[in-house]
């Protein structure tokens, strides 16, 4: 390792030689970024620019996504693929690894998949239903044509696929043969007769924020053919080009609109299914959603997720590796079982959505936000399939509209980070970073949803803390092996029973309405102090007893696997639960056993084959009351307390979360075992902690600075205790170890003293940097809002300020002091006597300085970096058209159009209540 890398390294681990036992970091473990490249209208100069910044701030991976371009830019746009293009990836591939940064890339142009090659047949499709009836006994001419006016636009490219006649005493015919140019010419038995027409319609979609060169239709996901052709395209330009395929390509969330069909699909459910679909039409359609209905549709649902997993993300993974690049894909909004469509690509990607409120103490909130989709019960799927798959990595689409456009503080950013961490995040990303070139004016070029974490953005000064803080944090989540408490059994056929239309989507914006049961299910065992990942049906017949352990095939354990109260059940999966109970695992059924097989084909004979494997489960008249059956080597537990259940499986709750309300992940590794905890609630903890580990020996570690020490401990009742102190919106490390840590560093545990310094009076202000330029120095005696000076440029200003102010430091008996710099608008660096203190970018704003200060006068001096938001309402006000973009070009919150003129000015700099305080610690 060179000098200036070992030196990079030491500070970010924390300053010290000490600091070599937190986990080297690999490059993954630094944060990555969405790279908007708009228009593609990138050149070799500003890449080299972009990258240096970005690299020097701490980002390691980069995904190139083009999107739509700037108006009056044309000539500099670069179609996607073409030979330029390429040129520019290579260069990128080139200079990102001498900046430290992994280039990967988007397989497309905005979203989703499609573009110019993509014809007609090889679209997105969906099915258009007509009926008509008619009476038999007769010559029959009857026009098969499409006739809802919604669908009139169809006309020309809809091809006819069935034509199913069905009489009133149940005969079935297939009439399509029957149809010519349009017209059915039939001898009709008899009878009444109801004819269902299926005509095979595109959806016509077009990719979404599409980049020059990219623009174009919309591929069907389900027609292996047409990915197939789709993939090959960048076949073509890597090989024509010599260009080395990417670390890795992405796919965002599956948002093929209105696309219920596939040209084989018939074909495909017979063959899967059993039964031809056609010859259930009515049913199938039935609005009313009777029983057989409802099983017809599910057969459907299936199949269509069968389709997509096997045409498109088997086939798109497996395309990748033979280039030998990775996949990292986002499952939601797909018509599928979710965590067999993760599973099946090498880094399963999540996404956040809004701003979580955790009622932190401190913490600034916004009026403007969006609605909050980032329960953690829908970023558990990415993760869950990660582990039972083996896949090293999760990562997360992060921070897609915290808040509005220039308003999104690094303070506001941490919980919804933690929030990540907890849920099994450890390869973030954010969303996102837009190349703009170094001499555009402010606010340079933007992509039209917030948050903008590029040096354009005034938080980019004090970021590269938040980069530091993400990545000693994920190098302990990339570390070792998951080690949640329990699988859960994802009630998929539940969902597709009760779901009413056809196809269903499950993006984040509606799980609240598809799986509003689950979502409660995995909230109650979470908040009861329970760990769990999710398991599919295919992956229940791969999963092993091992001891009294469930071991999925990606080697992840567990110990009971949990059944929320499900009514649908394929006969195979509750055979081999059974099983596995047999040879000695744990299963645990909340309210009631299966009752159930979902689907239509053969259902008698499946109905028969559940019934004799359920038998097998121990008889009880009741679930009020928790109890556990010994069946084989293993047991079987029921009730419909989730505590009380959980309790009766032996498996300890962790007090993290009962006791102190704390948000935890807990992984295995050689030494024992580590967690991530936050606080993410309105309350500070000071409190010993049991842990449900057995190791003796515990480590903290600091994620915002590097400090760590060998914790305070005690065994009580078997359990190691451990002393935590945390405030309200902070997190830790702990780290257990089966050796001693005998001549480590002890963790050093704060006692605040009863009196403070309150730093209230004798501050002076000045501007190092300002937008537009405020000159001298101010005399704000107490520690303010620098928007109160008698400046009117103040109020719109961006920049940073200096605040200083000299004390005489008491003489106090103390360990150490505290500053605590109070409401920080938005992020601040410290000096002490000219010596660097640290970064205070989040709650709750304080930084351990006492190793700076010395008796008699001290200069305290805090560069506090504000918003952007009080200088781009000003440019509204003066009617600057900085909104350059094409298609959506800025968006207001909830795609709104609008400006920001009418913005009050947010507080800047520092805002009241700054105290040195003395602290004693705790032995």
């Amino acid at each position: 390792m060179k000098t200036t890398d070992m030196l990079i390294a030491l500070l970010l681990l924390g300053g010290t030689a000490q600091a070599q036992n937190w986990p080297e970091p690999k490059p993954e473990a630094k944060p990555g970024s969405r790279w908007w490249w708009l228009g593609s209208a990138v050149d070799k100069e500003n890449l080299s620019y972009n990258l240096q910044k970005y690299g020097a701030a701490g980002l390691g991976s980069l995904e190139i996504t083009p999107i739509y371009g700037v108006i009056g830019n044309e000539s500099n746009d670069i179609p996607y693929l073409s030979d330029k293009w390429m040129e520019m990836l290579r260069y990128c591939q080139t200079i990102g690894k001498q900046n430290g940064i992994d280039i990967d890339m988007n397989n497309g142009t905005g979203w989703p998949f499609g573009g110019p090659e993509v014809t007609t047949e090889e679209a997105a499709t969906k099915a258009i239903f007509e009926k008509f009836e008619t009476e038999g006994g007769k010559n029959i001419s009857l026009k098969i044509e499409i006739t809802d006016p919604k669908e009139k636009k169809q006309q020309e490219i809809a091809l006819l696929s069935r034509l199913m006649a069905y009489s009133e005493n149940g005969q079935i015919l297939n009439l399509t043969n029957k149809v010519s140019n349009g017209t059915l010419e039939w001898k009709a038995p008899s009878g009444k007769w109801k004819l269902v027409a299926l005509f095979i319609g595109k959806t016509l979609q077009k990719v979404k924020r599409a980049a020059p060169g990219g623009e174009g239709l919309v591929i069907d996901h389900l027609d292996a053919n047409a990915v197939k052709k789709y993939l090959s395209k960048f076949d073509k330009a890597f090989k024509n080009t010599h260009t080395p395929y990417p670390r890795t390509f992405f796919n965002d969330s599956y948002e093929v609109y209105g696309a219920d069909w596939s040209p084989s699909l018939l074909e495909e459910f017979q063959r899967r299914r059993g039964y031809k679909l056609e010859d259930h039409f009515l049913e199938f359609l039935d609005q009313e959603r009777p029983e057989t209905t409802r099983r017809i549709v599910s057969d459907y649902r299936e199949t269509m997720g069968e389709m997509l997993l096997e045409n498109f993300t088997e086939q798109w993974t497996a395309w990748a590796h033979r280039h030998g690049s990775t996949t990292r894909n986002q499952a939601h909004g797909s018509p599928a079982n979710l965590i067999d469509v993760y599973a099946a690509v090498d880094i399963p990607e999540c996404e956040g959505f809004g701003l979580t409120d955790f009622h932190i103490k401190g913490l600034r909130t916004d009026s403007l936000t969006r609605p909050n989709f980032s329960d953690i019960s829908m970023l558990k799927y990415a993760s869950s399939a990660a582990h039972i798959a083996g896949k090293t990595y999760t990562s997360s689409e992060t921070f897609t509209w915290l808040t509005e456009h220039f308003r999104t503080s690094l303070s506001q950013c941490k919980p919804d980070m933690d929030l990540m961490f907890v849920s099994g995040v450890n390869h973030m990303f954010f969303h996102g970073t837009p190349y703009s070139p170094q001499n555009i004016a402010w606010p340079g070029w933007l992509f039209y949803a917030s948050i903008n974490m590029s040096p354009s953005n005034t938080i980019w000064r004090d970021a590269p803390a938040f980069f530091n803080y993400i990545t000693r944090c994920q190098s302990f989540l990339q570390m070792g092996q998951p080690d949640n408490d329990f699988l859960v059994y994802l009630p998929i056929y539940d969902m597709w029973e009760e779901l009413p239309g056809r196809m269903v989507a499950f993006d984040i914006h509606k799980m609240d309405q598809y799986a509003p049961k689950f979502i409660k299910t995995i909230q109650t065992i979470i908040s009861n102090g329970y760990d769990v990942d999710y398991i599919s049906d295919k992956f229940v017949t791969s999963t092993q007893c091992k001891g009294e352990e469930l071991v999925t095939e990606g080697g992840a354990h567990y110990k009971a696997l949990i059944v929320p109260a499900v009514e649908m059940m394929p006969e195979k999966t509750l055979k081999k639960l059974i099983e596995l109970a047999r040879q000695g695992a744990t299963i645990i059924f909340v309210e009631h056993y299966p009752k159930d097989v979902p689907g239509y084909s053969q259902l008698q004979k499946r109905q028969a084959i559940f019934k004799q494997i359920i038998s097998q489960l121990p008889e009880t008249h009741s679930f009020d009351q928790s109890q556990s059956f010994s069946l084989g080597k293993g047991r079987i537990i029921i009730g419909s307390d989730y505590r009380k259940t959980l309790e009766m499986s032996g498996v300890p709750a962790e007090s993290l979360k009962t006791q102190c309300g704390l948000q935890f992940i807990r992984r295995t590794n050689p030494e024992g075992h580590h967690y991530f905890v936050s606080c993410l609630q309105p309350k500070d903890i000071d409190a010993w902690v049991p842990l449900n580990v057995p190791e003796t020996s515990v480590m903290l570690f600091n994620p915002m600075n590097g400090d760590r020490g060998v914790a305070q401990t005690r065994v009580q009742n078997g359990k190691t205790q451990v002393r935590l102190q945390l405030k309200s919106g902070e997190s830790i490390i702990i780290q257990t170890f089966r050796k001693s840590l005998a001549g480590e560093p002890e963790w050093k545990y704060p006692e605040e003293q009863t009196y403070s310094l309150s730093l209230d009076h004798g501050w002076k202000l000045k501007f190092i940097e300002s937008t537009p330029t405020i000159d001298g120095e101010y005399t704000i005696d107490t520690p303010s809002s620098w928007t109160e000076i008698d400046r009117p440029e103040a109020k719109t200003n961006m920049g940073t300020a200096l605040y200083s102010i000299e004390i005489d430091l008491p003489q106090l008996k103390a360990d150490n002091w505290i500053l605590d710099l109070g409401d920080v608008r938005e992020s601040a660096r410290v000096r002490i006597n000219g010596k660097d203190a640290g970064i205070v970018w989040a709650v709750p704003f304080r930084l351990t300085v006492g190793s700076l200060l010395k008796p008699g006068k001290n200069l305290i001096e805090v560069e506090v970096t504000n918003l952007p938001a009080n200088r781009i309402a000003e440019l509204d006000r003066e009617k600057v058209e900085w909104r350059i973009f094409k298609d959506i070009n800025i968006a207001k919150l909830n795609y709104k159009k609008g400006t920001y003129d009418n913005w009050e000015p947010l507080p800047s700099g520092l805002n009241g209540n700054v105290r040195l305080i003395p602290v004693s610690y705790s032995k």
